[in-house]
């Protein structure tokens, strides 16, 4: 099938997770500003803005590993970082 159309399964969500994050958000920004600036068609609407949110999932993911990463770095003795092991708390708020 050449000429079969993408559609969004997990192929393309396993590729969008692969992006780094500065290309994925590059990528969403065009998106974001294709959809603003051009009247397309409610499909091609419909398209772009579910690669968006995926890349969007992408991005926030990457993030939030990023910002556990910096949480869990400390400052030895020698003034080098190293992180620590994670600690979870098992008690619910």
């Amino acid at each position: 099938m050449p000429n079969a159309p993408k559609t969004g399964g997990p192929s393309q969500a396993t590729g969008a997770a692969a992006l780094p994050f500065e290309e994925a958000l590059k990528k969403l920004e065009e998106i974001v500003e294709t959809m603003e600036s051009q009247e397309l068609p409610l499909e091609k609407l419909l398209s772009q803005y579910e690669e968006g949110t995926r890349l969007a999932r992408v991005c926030q993911e990457k993030l939030s590993e990023a910002e556990l990463k910096i949480q869990q770095l400390e400052k030895t003795s020698g003034g080098d970082f190293k992180l620590k092991p994670l600690q979870v708390s098992e008690t619910q708020e």
